[in-house]
């Protein structure tokens, strides 16, 4: 029996690194991972054209914009790549009768909220980048009826550029860095992220829930809180300061509070979720 095929895009980001790894975990799925050179997700052409070569059963989008402050000067790119390219892979999905998993992020949401933002609470993004991923949800459910949309939030990784690796540096390089305590949200390792990806593929045998989910690793914390815990785990000596987003200006604005409800997630796929502490400590073994 030939195995299921799944297509992973993005494959040089965080998430599509751990993908990789974890796919030798995987013989039952034939996997095929590609960057940006290989397929553009902006060309609907290219896209059909891969699809109708390798036929896949499932399309994991894990390509994004991600650069969130640039993206308020630079709206059309990001609009291409976040809204646009994940609305012809959604098509392309239907088309050929595949399964999509989307991902998205917390800054959907406005960030003045104080408690865990559910699935279906009002969306209202606060900066470009966001607005851009939001309109990608939407797309990717209009077209393809058999999608999933994952939001998740604060992900690092071994891999590629994140908040874990530049407070490393920043911490190693000076003897005193400021970082904001006034935002409030969950980590999320992208190892985590991809465990709960396979889970939910090796489960959809026995029904693919589609809709929107959230899923990060477990606890609410802030930035600076954050990065003591990288200075703890490592023991440096630098000194943080806490300081306020007033104090920190940024191209784009940043939501306040965007720490997700995970109970859907939990219930519908039995996802274990891992302390954010405990998923930070395991990343920084590796680094």
């Amino acid at each position: 029996m030939e195995k299921p095929k799944i297509i992973v895009s993005g494959k040089n980001g965080q998430l599509g690194n751990e993908l990789k790894d974890l796919s030798l975990s995987y013989p039952q799925f034939e996997f095929y991972f590609f960057d940006r050179t290989e397929l553009d997700i902006a060309r609907a052409a290219d896209i059909n054209a891969v699809f109708d070569k390798i036929k896949p059963a499932y399309f994991i989008n894990t390509a994004a914009y991600t650069a969130v402050d640039k993206a308020e000067a630079e709206q059309e790119q990001a609009y291409i790549i976040n809204a646009e390219a994940t609305g012809n892979i959604a098509k392309a999905c239907k088309t050929h009768g595949a399964k999509l998993i989307h991902i998205s992020t917390d800054y959907v949401f406005n960030g003045k909220g104080d408690e865990p933002y559910k699935e279906d609470d009002a969306t209202d993004p606060v900066n470009y980048y966001g607005y851009s991923k939001w309109m990608g949800e939407q797309l990717a459910l209009q077209n393809n009826p058999q999608t999933i949309v994952i939001r998740t939030s604060w992900v690092y990784s071994i891999y590629g550029n994140n908040f874990v690796k530049t407070m490393l540096r920043l911490m190693k390089e000076r003897t005193d860095i400021n970082v904001v305590n006034d935002q409030f949200g969950s980590p999320t390792y992208a190892k985590d992220l991809a465990a709960a990806i396979m889970q939910i593929i090796t489960q959809s045998a026995t029904g693919f829930e589609t809709g929107i989910y959230h899923f990060s690793n477990d606890g609410i914390i802030s930035w600076y809180e954050f990065a003591e815990a990288i200075k703890a785990i490592k023991k440096l000596s630098c000194n943080i300061h806490p300081i306020n987003t007033s104090q920190y200006p940024t191209p784009a604005k940043r939501p306040f509070y965007s720490a997700m409800s995970k109970e859907k997630i939990i219930n519908t796929f039995h996802i274990g979720l891992k302390p954010w502490r405990q998923g930070l400590e395991e990343c920084m073994r590796k680094l």
